[in-house]
């Protein structure tokens, strides 16, 4: 019988598959987007900076950046769900996770926002549910927050064309 991993090690290896499948999208750095990961779970922060602000005279976070916070959380959602089986298994290793190892990530079909109200000049938060995934399709629900999870600044719908897989 197989003894169970140390938990330090099965947490640095969801860690850096998390940080691998980041890396994918240089837009994610350049927004200063991170991920915060409980689990399977996981929270897309956007730390404030003034040259996320759209309209100075409110001010509100530009529209197009919170439509980018909330597709990307999206994505990046979808891509570790499609990671996640192998990472607990250990069938993939942080040896593994080379650019040319990781899964594509899937591609955007369309995607509705709802803004529901101003971004505010702080920090946002989201969180993505995947409504549906096969094979070939997904739907994706997103809502984004600031200092209120039940109060929500923006909410966006997503359907994603998934990568092939392997096998």
């Amino acid at each position: 019988m197989k003894r169970p991993e140390p938990v330090q090690v099965v947490k640095e290896r969801r860690d850096a598959a998390l940080s691998a499948l980041v890396e994918q999208v240089p837009y994610i750095g350049f927004l200063g987007i991170h991920f915060d990961r409980r689990g399977d779970e996981l929270t897309a922060v956007l730390p404030y900076t003034e040259t996320l602000i759209g309209n100075p005279a409110l001010p509100a976070i530009h529209g197009g950046v919170t439509a980018s916070f909330l597709e990307v959380t999206s994505i990046i959602e979808l891509g570790w769900a499609l990671m996640w089986e192998e990472i607990e298994s250990g069938e993939r290793t942080i040896e593994d996770l080379t650019p040319s190892s990781m899964p594509r990530l899937p591609k955007t079909i369309d995607f509705t926002v709802d803004y529901l109200r101003s971004g505010l000049p702080r920090d946002a938060y989201a969180r993505a549910r995947i409504n549906r995934s096969g094979r070939r399709y997904a739907s994706v629900h997103v809502e984004a927050w600031q200092d209120n999870r039940s109060r929500l600044f923006a909410q966006a719908t997503g359907h994603f064309l998934m990568p092939a897989r392997d096998g």
